[in-house]
């Protein structure tokens, strides 16, 4: 059996790739970063790739069944990710495969009627919750609330949401997104969350960790694009956050922002709804706190940023905020805002 590796940059190979991806409703992802596929008269018979530490576009001909190719596919893959110093990976795959993969060592997280995301390697969603119940320090039979924020920046509407769960409950867990594909980086929108909130004492600030609105459970979030695959990574991530984070934390309640701008969000909030009434888990959906008859958004403060209209800015983010934005770092954030075109 002889694996090729396949060239991404020629256009030929990756619409081959493509072609024999389609037979199976597959689509050829554009962020690969590994492809490895086995032919048989020159012809595809199956293939497997990944990016970073994802497994996807997978796939093998009803010809292969049964000759070992998943192991061998998916053992190269993953010697490729250890060579690169990667040692927990995810796959994504049709929960049909689901019994291939656990076969060769995957254990489910979650999955919907059309995707399934399983894990390998030194890291687990239990070991991950398992850590982040050790800085909970709720007590027994307490009423707790869920927040997940990308804060980007951390502005007086994310205050507000968050001043507000306060209030309802005994504790607040706040998990910041930690995938680095925003204008501000995580360690600063986590730092700035922290110092916004210090007035409050039953908050607990923390990492969403790679099980939430990452590149494995919801790579959608971060393009803003609305497409085939969107209800499904929609589903599995607010499955994962009502079965794992939600039941396993004993929070009972998820507070999020109504959102009046991004459509993608606002399908995001309908189907959690949907999927936390399955779950018996509760969804409030705060009004979001208003300037001028318009709601406090993040990206509002990154448009004013690019022409630092200062004054509209410090009535719409906390002090703490303004600091952050007004020093030398704040100023190289900046910068990169004015001369990007991301919506983050």
């Amino acid at each position: 059996m002889n694996i090729e590796t396949l060239s991404l940059s020629s256009k030929y190979q990756r619409e081959e790739l493509e072609n024999f991806l389609n037979k199976f409703q597959l689509k050829l992802d554009k962020n690969l970063d590994y492809s490895l596929v086995i032919r048989n008269n020159d012809h595809i018979v199956a293939t497997a790739s990944k990016s970073k530490n994802i497994i996807k576009c997978f796939a093998i001909d009803e010809s292969m069944r049964g000759e070992g190719v998943t192991n061998t596919l998916v053992t190269n893959l993953l010697n490729k990710s250890f060579d690169e110093g990667i040692f927990h990976s995810f796959v994504f795959t049709k929960p049909s495969n689901d019994d291939i993969f656990k076969g060769i060592g995957f254990k489910l997280i979650s999955k919907t009627d059309k995707v399934s995301l399983l894990e390998i390697g030194l890291n687990s969603i239990d070991k991950t919750i398992k850590n982040i119940k050790s800085k909970l320090n709720w007590k027994e039979n307490s009423n707790n609330g869920l927040l997940i924020m990308n804060c980007n920046p951390f502005t007086l509407g994310h205050q507000y949401l968050i001043e507000y769960a306060a209030s309802k409950m005994d504790n607040i867990l706040v998990l910041i997104v930690e995938e680095d594909k925003s204008s501000f980086p995580f360690k600063d929108r986590i730092n700035l969350v922290k110092e916004g909130t210090k007035h409050l004492k039953n908050i607990t600030v923390l990492p969403s960790s790679e099980y939430i609105i990452s590149s494995a459970t919801f790579p959608n979030y971060f393009l803003r694009k609305e497409d085939d695959s969107l209800k499904e990574f929609m589903k599995l991530d607010t499955k994962i956050t009502g079965e794992h984070f939600c039941k396993k934390l004993n929070i009972n309640t998820r507070f999020v922002g109504e959102e009046p701008y991004c459509e993608v969000t606002n399908k995001y909030n309908e189907t959690m709804i949907k999927c936390f009434n399955n779950l018996n888990l509760k969804v409030d959906i705060i009004p979001r706190k208003e300037i001028n008859n318009c709601a406090i958004s993040a990206s509002m403060v990154r448009e004013f940023l690019k022409d630092e209209n200062w004054n509209e800015i410090k009535n719409i983010v906390p002090t703490t905020t303004l600091s952050f934005l007004q020093s030398e770092k704040g100023k190289e954030i900046i910068e990169r805002i004015k001369n990007s075109n991301s919506m983050h």
